[in-house]
């Protein structure tokens, strides 16, 4: 890998999870929300019963491994 080309992963990485930070979720109890902001106890039945095969799912995946990890204070400032 070059050094140009493990940059513009670091950059597309980077927006992912921009994007799925400020991705606001699109049904159900919590509707409304950024997935940041969604609890904890949410995501974990979520996992468990396995998430969406889509562009969300994804998100939601990535955003249950940043809470399970303790790193949700690190990407807050990220919120818009």
């Amino acid at each position: 890998m070059t050094q140009n080309s493990a940059n513009l992963d670091t950059i597309s990485n980077s927006q992912e999870i921009l994007e799925a930070v400020n991705q606001i979720m699109p049904f159900g109890k919590y509707q409304g929300r950024k997935l940041l902001q969604l609890p904890e106890p949410y995501l974990v039945w979520f996992h468990q019963k396995g998430f969406p095969d889509n562009k969300l799912g994804h998100q939601l995946a990535l955003i249950y491994e940043i809470k399970l990890n303790g790193l949700e204070t690190i990407f807050k400032p990220l919120l818009r």
